[in-house]
C-alpha cells in the first residue's frame, strides 16, 4: 500500500507542476512614464482587476524620463520570472530609431504580453482659419501655401507628430512642425489660429469637435471610432493603409516562461473584461483590444519597422 501511494504521489507531482502559473509575491507594474499620463492612467486601471485575478497586488512604479526608456531598462534587467511588468507606448518602437547607447536592445529585451488599448487620433482644424472639410479638401488649401504653415503636436516624436508626419509624407506636403508641452496647448494655438491643424487624442479634442470649435477631417484608426461615426478614416479618403494610433501594451522581460506569459495575458483579458475599467478606458476614447501574445509581438515589430521609416523620412531627431 505504501509503494502504491509513493507511485500514485510520483506520477501526481508532474500534473500540479503544469497547473497555472501564480505569482509568489506582490507584482511590479513598470509604468514608464510620470503619474498621470496616458500609460499611468491604463496601468492603474488594469492593476487591481489583474491583481484579483492572479492572487497577488499588482502595484505601480513610475519609473519615467527618457521617453519612456530608463523605466524599459529596469524591466530589462528584471528576472524573467513574471513578477515585474511594464505598460509602454508607442514609444517602445521609436525609442530604438532615436536614442543611442541604450544598455539594452528594445527588438530582443522583452517579452511581449498583450496589446491592451489603441488610442485613435483626430486629425482636426479649425474651421474660422481653415475651410476644408475633408482630407482632399485640406491638401487642396494647404498645398500652394504649405510653405507657410505650421502644425502642433503634443511633442517630438510623440504619436501626435509621427501621425503627421506619415500623413504630410503621404499628401505630398512640407509644413513645419511646432512641437509643445503636450496635448492642451497644442489644441490651444490650434483654436486661436496659430497652426494650420494637429493630431489631438479623443479625450482632449472630441469635446471642440461637438461644439463646432474644430472640424474633425479624419481618424488614424482603420475603422470609423463609435464617438464620431459620421467622421471618415484617413485611409478611406485616399490613404489607404493609412493607420497611426497611439497605444499601450503589456510586457514581460525576454526569457519569461510561456505559461507564465500566458497566465500573465489572462490577467490582463480578465482586466479588459471588467465593467468599471471598460467605461472608464471608453470615457477616454480608448478601444480595449488583448491580442495574444503571438498577435502583439508581431504588431510590435511591424510597428518598429514603421516607426523606423517615418523617422528616417522625416528626419525626426530625439529633443
Amino acid at each position: 500500500m505504501l509503494r502504491r501511494a509513493l507511485l500514485a504521489t510520483a506520477f501526481a507531482t508532474p500534473a500540479l507542476a503544469q497547473g497555472p502559473w501564480a505569482p509568489t509575491r506582490p507584482i511590479r507594474l513598470i509604468a514608464p512614464y510620470p503619474p498621470g499620463g496616458g500609460v499611468d492612467t491604463t496601468s492603474r486601471l488594469l492593476s487591481v482587476p489583474m491583481g484579483a485575478f492572479l492572487g497577488q497586488p499588482v502595484v505601480v512604479e513610475n519609473r519615467g524620463g527618457a521617453g519612456g526608456s530608463i523605466g524599459a531598462q529596469e524591466l530589462a534587467r528584471s528576472a524573467p520570472d513574471g513578477q515585474t511588468i511594464m505598460v509602454d507606448a508607442l514609444a517602445h518602437t521609436v525609442n530604438p530609431h532615436l536614442i543611442r547607447g541604450l544598455g539594452f536592445d528594445y527588438a530582443t529585451a522583452f517579452a511581449p504580453i498583450s496589446q491592451v488599448v489603441v488610442l485613435p487620433q483626430i486629425l482636426a482644424v479649425n474651421p474660422q482659419k481653415v475651410p476644408a472639410r475633408t482630407v482632399q479638401d485640406f491638401i487642396a488649401w494647404a498645398r500652394p501655401r504649405q510653405r507657410e504653415l505650421s502644425y502642433g503636436s503634443s511633442g517630438n516624436a510623440t504619436a501626435a507628430h509621427l501621425a503627421a508626419a506619415l500623413f504630410l509624407n503621404r499628401a505630398g506636403l512640407d509644413i513645419t512642425h511646432v512641437p509643445y508641452r503636450g496635448g492642451t496647448p497644442a489644441l490651444q494655438d490650434l483654436l486661436g489660429g496659430n497652426i494650420a491643424f494637429v493630431f489631438g487624442t479623443v479625450s482632449s479634442t472630441l469635446q471642440l469637435v461637438r461644439d463646432g470649435r474644430l472640424v474633425a477631417l479624419g481618424v488614424t484608426t482603420a475603422q470609423r471610432i463609435p464617438p464620431l461615426p459620421e467622421v471618415p478614416t484617413i485611409a478611406e479618403q485616399g490613404f489607404e493603409g493609412y493607420e497611426l494610433n497611439e497605444w499601450n501594451g503589456l510586457y514581460a522581460p525576454a526569457g519569461t516562461p510561456a505559461p507564465v506569459v500566458q497566465r500573465l495575458y489572462e490577467a490582463a483579458q480578465h482586466a479588459l473584461a471588467d465593467a468599471t475599467v471598460r467605461q472608464r478606458l471608453d470615457a477616454l476614447g480608448a478601444i480595449p483590444l488583448g491580442t495574444d501574445p503571438a498577435v502583439f509581438a508581431r504588431y510590435v515589430a511591424e510597428q518598429r519597422a514603421l516607426m523606423g521609416r517615418i523617422v528616417r523620412d522625416a528626419r525626426i531627431e530625439a529633443g
